[in-house]
């Protein structure tokens, strides 16, 4: 796909003039790096920073029967939520594999008593999702809208990021906790404001109208927020042990083998798609685990090494970076789940040589600013 096909966000002008390095990703141009990757990855962790997240699956969902809809569709309890809050989950094929990781933000029900809730999805599977849903949304009431084109998303992550929000947002940020969400007047404008992120730092989510979008951008980059691209946001997430869809999770790997049990909620949840595929895994044990691996020296794990034992390949990595926080290389790794201990050792081959690395607890790096979820 060539420059001219990609699809370009509402601030790509913006990234133009700033100078950013671009890549294509899921079918957009996309800036992966501005000042340096190591300068942003420091800066989130330390101060502020903003990506442009406007290439991600946004709907708008409602009716009289949203949460029952949406209920068979995932395996965490949405009717636990309360209007402000959200839920990080997973869409699950019969088989129980991941066809995609999104939050579903519980809004206020309409005067209509209609339930309502925003769903952020990932870009590379937004048509697949979208599809997947309208063909199992079950409540004739229940409607989707996709508004992703109708809309800017930026994150602005980092122990400042509150402070210098606050400073253009009018309501109190301090009264939304992790996974909290509202409505909010944004420079003025109404917008959507989020306390998640994909960095492992406390900060926000922020959907505004695309004309809206450019001048927040403006207005935080006057403040001395950090413009970030992709670069540094794979890195800080895979700092805090977040999966990136595509490498870590996807259609064949469960939320048991991929560490993401703690969402499904088996004792107040009814029957959802993959449910007895899951069953049947907790009662035999899975035959592998996403763990963690911390590389002996510099060398790094790449997606697709494999992982050995004895000259064995018994593994794969899907994810691996030289940390900037810690100095190490680090790795998400599928391996047997009878290997997967903490302290485990294994070799990875790079560029055929095999190089030691161990299992070590998730996630990598745990922030202190990061507000508990």
């Amino acid at each position: 796909m060539t420059s001219s096909e990609l699809a370009r966000t509402p601030l790509y002008d913006r990234a133009v003039r700033q100078g950013a390095r671009l890549t294509a990703f899921s079918g957009w141009e996309m800036p992966v790096q501005f000042a340096g990757l190591k300068q942003e990855h420091e800066t989130v962790r330390t101060s502020a920073g903003m990506f442009d997240i406007s290439h991600m699956g946004k709907f708008v969902l409602q009716g009289k029967e949203l949460i029952e809809a949406l209920q068979p569709l995932v395996p965490s309890n949405l009717a636990r939520l309360q209007p402000g809050q959200a839920q990080y989950t997973v869409l699950l094929n019969p088989e129980a594999g991941i066809i995609d990781d999104v939050i579903f933000y519980r809004q206020e029900d309409s005067t209509a008593g209609e339930q309502r809730g925003i769903l952020i999805v990932n870009a590379a599977t937004k048509i697949k999702d979208k599809n997947w849903l309208q063909a199992h949304l079950n409540a004739p009431s229940a409607i989707l809208t996709d508004v992703s084109d109708e809309n800017a998303l930026i994150a602005v992550q980092g122990p400042r990021a509150a402070a210098v929000l606050q400073t253009l947002v009018a309501e109190d940020l301090g009264a939304t906790p992790a996974f909290g969400h509202l409505d909010a007047t944004i420079l003025g404008k109404p917008g959507f404001l989020a306390r998640t992120g994909y960095t492992g730092e406390d900060g926000f989510e922020v959907m505004v109208a695309p004309e809206v979008g450019g001048l927040l951008w403006d207005a935080l980059l006057a403040a001395g927020v950090a413009s970030c691209g992709l670069g540094a946001r794979d890195t800080l997430r895979l700092e805090a042990a977040m999966a990136l869809y595509g490498q870590d999770i996807d259609e064949a790997t469960t939320p048991l083998e991929a560490g993401l049990g703690w969402l499904v909620h088996w004792d107040d949840k009814e029957d959802f798609i993959g449910r007895s595929r899951l069953e049947q895994q907790k009662a035999e044990g899975v035959k592998r685990r996403l763990v963690g691996l911390e590389m002996e020296g510099r060398y790094i794990a790449r997606h697709g090494y494999p992982v050995v034992v004895d000259g064995v390949a018994v593994g794969e990595v899907t994810s691996g970076t030289l940390s900037p926080t810690l100095g190490k290389a680090i790795a998400l790794a599928y391996v047997p789940a009878t290997s997967s201990k903490i302290g485990r050792t294994f070799d990875v081959e790079i560029r055929g040589k095999l190089h030691p690395a161990k299992v070590v607890k998730k996630p990598f790096y745990r922030s202190s600013h990061r507000q508990s979820i």
